[in-house]
């Protein structure tokens, strides 16, 4: 007899737009299609996954790409519970040591560390990382991914010394995989930059961040959300550098290439927001920037909350 409930969560597996839901915006009108049949579909799904081990792994797979999607739009509090169930069903289906598992542990600790608890994230990602050193070895690109995570965690908890080793160790791991020209790569030099640059080293930071805009420039064209990125943080090098007018064009940009993918009220743009409106500080043009950090504070408060200490401290990761 065909479990109609398994063939309704493999008809949303199959119908879900790819694994990337982060970086790919050409897929999100279909996932806001999705969403609400994903939601009413898995909550008839018992907490450990049930007796049916394929659907419970379509039910897992459906939540974390659901909660992805909420987290790409900032909707993190509501993205948090789906992690947490797709975590737990992956746990009873394999093991606490299994490649799956981690990568719940990993994707639960980016939506803690978006909601401004790095302490609550670090753990879940060693775990992660831990697993897959130990499936796949120490020079696998799953392993930088999980460095590279790891990092930026260490980042947020003030402790940029140890991030700096786990950065060095994901970019050689993925340039000796990829090449010097992949997109994986930049990631990693973006990373490894902002480190840097949290480290006071904004020179050496430099070249790595220019890199990286050219190798996404080259990959995803001049309107990507990750062009935003590299944009953001070469500005971000350049002010503190000095060159606030050079800074200036590119904190410009990488704001209107965020709201036209994101929207006027993402947190990404808050702290495009707060970046431009720090450069124009810079450049003595205070009437202008006040505007900016105002928006950037507003948006902050209706995401994350009155108090919050939002964009005040702008971030080059992001």
């Amino acid at each position: 007899m065909v479990d109609p409930l398994a063939v309704a969560l493999g008809l949303l597996r199959a119908d879900a737009p790819g694994d990337d839901v982060l970086q790919s915006p050409e897929g999100w009108p279909r996932w806001s299609v999705l969403l609400p049949h994903v939601l009413t579909v898995t909550a008839h799904v018992p907490d450990d996954g049930g007796e049916d081990l394929a659907l419970a792994q379509d039910c897992s797979y459906l939540l974390d790409r659901a909660a992805t999607f909420l987290q790409a739009h900032g909707r993190y509090v509501e993205a948090t519970p789906l992690l947490e169930r797709a975590l737990v069903i992956a746990e009873a289906v394999h093991g606490p040591d299994h490649p799956d598992v981690a990568v719940g542990l990993n994707n639960l600790a980016l939506v803690l560390q978006d909601l401004g608890d790095p302490a609550a994230a670090r753990p879940l990602l060693e775990r992660a990382l831990a697993i897959i050193e130990a499936v796949d070895g120490p020079d696998h690109p799953d392993v930088a991914t999980g460095l590279n995570n790891l990092a930026t965690v260490l980042q947020d908890l003030r402790d940029a010394a140890a991030a700096r080793p786990l950065a060095e160790r994901a970019l050689a791991i993925d340039e000796a995989v990829y090449g010097a020209d992949h997109p994986a790569v930049a990631i990693r030099l973006n990373n490894l930059g902002a480190v840097l640059w949290d480290l006071g080293d904004a020179a050496a930071a430099r070249p790595l961040v220019e890199r990286a805009l050219a190798i996404d420039e080259a990959v995803y064209g001049p309107d990507h959300p990750v062009v935003g990125t590299g944009l953001n943080n070469l500005a971000r090098v350049l002010r503190d550098l000095g060159e606030a007018t050079a800074a200036r064009p590119l904190a410009e940009r990488a704001l209107a290439i965020t709201e036209a993918v994101y929207g006027p009220d993402h947190p990404v743009v808050a702290i495009r927001l707060s970046n431009l409106g720090a450069v124009l500080w810079d450049l003595g043009d205070v009437t202008t920037a006040r505007p900016l950090l105002e928006r950037a504070l507003a948006i902050d408060g209706a995401v994350h909350g009155p108090g919050s200490k939002g964009s005040g401290l702008p971030d080059p990761r992001q």
